[in-house]
């Protein structure tokens, strides 16, 4: 029951994540990593992926789609580590720091975090809750 809760909350972030990416991209393309090529497809790109895999993770007739959306997100969420990196530094630098570490901190811990999500939801990988022996 809490995989398939969280399943539903991932869906709805990564939705909400891919309209803003396709609606908003000039808000992302800031933080984009210079060496990035054409950076404003890539976020029109990313959005559609994010949505995507949003559907691909929601939609109960398939668990092999749901696998293929689970490690989709995690390598995405894995690619765009980057970018949020990338985010911080331009941030810190301001002379009012931004956000500020209290922001930042918990959003480069939480990366791993929907990594580890999206295959945990998606039922790709059971740890850390497999039983010793099985």
């Amino acid at each position: 029951m809490v995989r398939t809760i969280l399943r539903w909350l991932l869906v709805l972030l990564y939705l909400a994540a891919g309209y803003f990416h396709v609606t908003s991209p000039l808000t992302f393309l800031a933080i984009m990593p210079g060496w990035v090529p054409y950076p404003l497809q890539v976020i029109y790109w990313t959005g559609l992926a994010e949505v995507a895999g949003a559907v691909a993770l929601a939609q109960p007739f398939g668990p092999w789609l749901r696998k293929a959306a689970g490690v989709g997100l995690a390598l995405y969420a894995l690619c765009v580590w980057p970018a949020n990196v990338n985010h911080m530094l331009i941030d810190l630098a301001r002379p009012d720091d931004g956000l500020g570490l209290a922001y930042h901190v918990p959003r480069m811990i939480a990366q791993p975090l929907l990594i580890w999500l999206a295959l945990w939801t998606a039922k790709v990988i059971d740890w850390p809750f497999t039983r010793q022996g099985r």
